[in-house]
């Protein structure tokens, strides 16, 4: 795969609404650095949070009279799109909120409906592709979902997301990396720690950039938590002590 190109062209999005001091980003520039390690490449990074996006009106145009192009012109999803559609590696990087995705991520996720084909009342009941088929598919283009969030155990809590990415994306057409615990290793203020942890990463992203994919043990491994439960139970209640405390 991409044996053709010189450089890989890897368009990341940062769906933090902290953006640079996001630790969700410490995982996607650890798999970065694996890929980097591969393959020549040209990043590009963009906060989501940074854009200028209006919401979506639900006018359905962009699946009727102006197919494929949103009617909306006068702000930065056009050419979001661009790179979307230039780019060989799509990376989606940003912490679980509340079960779902940040508010200014499902704003600018809305905002791409003209990528996916027009609905028309089809039962599409093969799991393993979009839901609705994807307008410019290219079976080399590869999608990440990077997510980190504060429980122990992922196989839950991101259920409500994964489906909905399965919908869109189709359900074994992109990668998965859920990363349980994080912010509380990054708060930590352990280095050595932090790197230990954060290698595996680097190491799935040469696995990724090689295969084009991870396997499913690469990432349950990847899904494992850095602390005990014992452990992070000790560190949330300190945590919330000292929130409690700072008032």
């Amino acid at each position: 795969m991409w044996d053709n190109l010189e450089k890989l062209n890897i368009l990341v999005l940062n769906g933090s609404p902290k953006m640079n001091n996001s630790s969700t980003m410490k995982v996607t520039n650890a798999f970065l650095e694996g890929i980097k390690n591969k393959r020549d490449c040209n990043i590009e990074l963009i906060n989501i949070q940074a854009l200028n996006i209006k919401p979506c009106i639900g006018c359905l145009s962009c699946w009727g009279k102006t197919e494929g192009e949103c009617i909306i012109k006068d702000d930065d999803i056009s050419i979001v799109k661009q790179k979307l559609l230039k780019a060989d590696i799509i990376i989606e990087s940003f912490p679980l909120f509340f079960f779902g995705m940040p508010g200014i991520v499902k704003l600018f996720t809305d905002r791409l409906l003209s990528m996916m084909n027009t609905y028309r009342g089809d039962n599409n009941k093969d799991t393993e592709r979009s839901l609705h088929g994807l307008r410019y598919d290219d079976p080399n283009k590869r999608f990440v979902l990077i997510s980190t969030c504060a429980y122990t155990d992922v196989s839950l809590v991101y259920e409500s997301l994964i489906k909905q990415y399965d919908f869109i994306c189709g359900k074994d057409s992109y990668s998965k990396i859920l990363v349980p615990q994080m912010k509380t290793l990054v708060d930590v203020n352990n280095k050595n720690k932090l790197d230990k942890y954060l290698n595996k990463f680097i190491l799935a992203g040469e696995e990724f950039v090689s295969n084009g994919t991870l396997s499913k043990e690469c990432e349950a491994n990847l899904s494992k938590p850095p602390f005990s439960e014992g452990a992070y139970k000790i560190f949330l209640d300190q945590f919330w002590k000292e929130e409690k405390e700072s008032k």
